[in-house]
């Protein structure tokens, strides 16, 4: 399988995304979790199509996207083939997407 067909592999490994991944509390770190597990288990095209996740891409930085991770987090993530990179994580919407 290949392009949107693809399985989503997971790079959590951007220090800036893991500072503020481990800096969460408990509740909601297992929130995102779930999420996690979530999309392990679908294709791109899946993600594309999940009401949920809110796959958006601002128009403020092309080439990168933002995803919902629970209901007070979005990442900021670039998808690199299979590989969904996250590179930020915010507890509000505009700073999502590089607003003030």
């Amino acid at each position: 399988m290949s392009g949107n067909d693809a399985k989503v592999l997971l790079d959590l490994n951007y220090p800036d995304f893991q500072t503020e991944l481990f800096d969460l509390d408990v509740p909601e770190l297992k929130k995102i979790g779930k999420t996690f597990r979530k999309l392990q288990s679908m294709t791109w095209l899946d993600v594309f199509k999940d009401a949920g996740l809110k796959w958006e891409e601002p128009k403020s930085s092309p080439g990168k996207y933002t995803i919902r991770l629970s209901l007070s987090y979005r990442a900021v993530v670039v998808r690199n083939g299979a590989w969904m990179r996250f590179e930020s994580l915010h507890p509000d919407h505009d700073g999502a997407y590089g607003k003030k």
